[in-house]
């Protein structure tokens, strides 16, 4: 079955650009809608595989459409990509941190905007985990957060309470960038010093304990922190 994309566009150029450049690269059938309460209902209706969506839309906004999607359980999983000329940081994190799965902005690559829809649905489909993901296994890592057990190449690792809430956000939310706002929400250890910034310290501690698996906490500059699957490659951003 073709990918079904969901285009969620007031600008009817730039929608048909995307529409034809998906389509042309193959196994992919897109819609489009013009407005953030129609892609809702579409989505309500039957959900897609993908959105690509933009942020300035009639009715409702693209931030606001992500976030009542995001909070659905039937439409929380659906990989969402913003495509904005909205291109200030702190745009950006509020996208990312409603749950957006990448942000682009315009002007856009046709070739980029492509691969990185690629790239999304590629890393979605590579995504595994045990019934309730309390479990992680990966090429070096092991982790069990019910059982509170993280081993790296078969040796358990001591972490604290902030380490191991902060790994434990980052691997359920993998492939995503979090910003450090809010990893700091759910550092709550005792050892957790107050401000955002106190968590380049916990992660930099974190990488030194997790030693072959380290590499998969990512740093995105100017944005915060993405964990990447191991079967993943770092290209692939």
């Amino acid at each position: 079955m073709p990918t079904r994309v969901l285009v969620v566009e007031d600008e009817s150029d730039i929608s048909g650009l995307i529409k034809h450049a998906l389509e042309r690269s193959g196994h992919a059938r897109v819609e489009v809608a013009e407005r953030g309460d129609v892609a809702i209902q579409a989505v309500m209706a039957d959900v897609p595989d993908l959105v690509v969506l933009d942020i300035n839309l009639p009715v409702v906004n693209g931030f606001d459409v992500c976030r009542i999607l995001r909070a659905r359980p039937s439409t929380a999983h659906v990989p969402i990509i913003m495509l904005t000329a909205r291109a200030a940081e702190l745009d950006r994190i509020s996208g990312l941190d409603l749950g957006a799965d990448d942000y682009i902005t315009k002007p856009f690559s046709v070739r980029e905007l492509v691969a990185r829809v690629k790239a999304v649905l590629r890393r979605r489909g590579r995504e595994t985990a045990t019934p309730g993901g309390t479990t992680y296994r990966g090429a070096h890592l092991v982790a069990d957060f019910d059982a509170v057990s993280v081993a790296v190449d078969g040796v358990e690792v001591r972490l604290t309470r902030t380490e191991f809430e902060l790994l434990r956000c980052l691997v359920q939310n993998r492939n995503r960038v979090l910003s450090r706002d809010r990893l700091l929400e759910h550092a709550r250890g005792d050892d957790c010093a107050a401000g955002a910034r106190s968590i380049d310290v916990h992660i930099g501690r974190l990488r030194a304990k997790l030693r072959t698996a380290g590499s998969q906490v990512e740093t995105i500059v100017g944005l915060g922190y993405r964990f990447i699957d191991s079967h993943e490659e770092a290209a692939n951003v």
